[in-house]
């Protein structure tokens, strides 16, 4: 049913003292026994395995218009037959280490083949100039997500569906509309790109046309002279910055300049293409959804992007009679990010819709 229900001892002083001196990491190692040699012997030569684990990850690459794209496969284990796939689109200058990985392992560890990838312009993947937020390429970029998945073994050619996240949502929305292929759609927290919520994010309509008329010179600039402005995606204290709260701020930049040390949490840089926005503000998710006819599920809640009146409003306007929205109470929008209790209750809604679209 679719809803939203679903000891440590401590080392003495001297120790410690000690263990300052000699490095932590060394020291925490030296508390570990010492393997025999037989024993190290054996562990240099079994590769480790889950024998339990619910699905495998393969790195991939696909084309997308003349661009390498970058992205982990989530496929199932112990598949007796093709199954459902999905590539996952996330935030706006996402990276698939963000929010796509956390729906992308649950996904297939409920059966589905799914593509976390970093877009055109981001992360891993080609493309120049980078960090260009790009409406048009996203869509193009899911479209080759869709035909890289139905060339793969392990997918149903009949089960191919789209989610999106956050901004996400807008492209996949788009892409669907687009798109025969695809079978049934999933947007979830949308940050959706109605003029009423763009100049909320902007401070003001006054605002809002300043930063198109801004971005329409850096685009200027650049066809011209091949140079690229950059402006903040986060900052507390430039103006110019894409995305200008606070709470936002708190959570992105976690994710920048971290050092090597963090490089499994991906390529995300704390900047973005200027005349990206030109392309953002300019577009309208709530034209785009009276041509949507695809079955299509709404995951959202009062505190999540968007607020609570305009999911509700674009919802009525979705062309699909088959349609339905899940309200997950007044969880906020970086829960749909990495709470693992409100991600769980999203797929499970977005895993059970899909199901019931064969």
């Amino acid at each position: 049913m679719f809803g939203g229900q679903v000891n440590r001892s401590n080392p003495s002083r001297r120790t410690l003292i000690q263990a300052g001196a000699a490095g932590v990491s060394g020291f925490l190692l030296s508390l570990l026994p010492k393997a025999s040699s037989a024993e190290q012997k054996n562990m240099e030569n079994t590769p480790i395995e889950s024998s339990h684990s619910s699905y495998t990850i393969e790195r991939v690459t696909f084309n997308s218009n003349g661009v390498e794209l970058v992205g982990n496969l989530y496929i199932p284990s112990n598949l007796s037959k093709p199954a459902p796939a999905l590539p996952v689109l996330g935030p706006v200058a996402f990276v698939k280490e963000q929010s796509p990985v956390q729906y992308a392992t649950r996904m297939a560890s409920s059966g589905f083949v799914t593509l976390a990838f970093d877009p055109s312009f981001h992360g891993e993947s080609g493309g120049e100039p980078r960090r260009y937020e790009s409406p048009q390429a996203k869509v193009s970029d899911l479209k080759s997500a869709v035909s890289y998945l139905l060339g793969r073994p392990e997918v149903d050619k009949n089960r191919v569906y789209l989610l999106g996240i956050c901004q996400g949502v807008n492209w996949t929305i788009q892409a669907a509309v687009e798109d025969t292929r695809i079978k049934a759609l999933a947007i979830v927290a949308g940050h959706y790109l109605t003029k009423e919520t763009i100049d909320e994010y902007s401070g003001g309509e006054d605002k809002t046309r300043h930063r198109i008329e801004r971005a329409s010179q850096a685009r200027t600039k650049y066809e011209k002279t091949g140079e690229v402005d950059y402006i903040p995606i986060v900052s507390l204290n430039d103006p110019d910055a894409l995305l200008l709260p606070k709470p936002i701020y708190q959570w992105y930049i976690r994710w920048a300049e971290r050092g090597p040390a963090w490089d499994f949490l991906g390529k995300w840089e704390n900047r973005v293409a200027a005349m990206s926005e030109a392309e953002l503000w300019t577009y309208r998710v709530d034209e785009t959804v009276k041509k949507l006819n695809v079955p299509t599920l709404m995951v959202h809640a009062e505190k999540a992007a968007s607020g609570s009146v305009v999911p509700k409003k674009l919802f009525e306007l979705i062309a699909a009679k088959d349609k339905h929205l899940v309200w997950l109470g007044d969880r906020v929008q970086f829960q749909f990010y990495e709470d693992p209790e409100t991600i769980d209750l999203a797929v499970g809604n977005v895993s059970e819709w899909f199901n019931r679209h064969v």
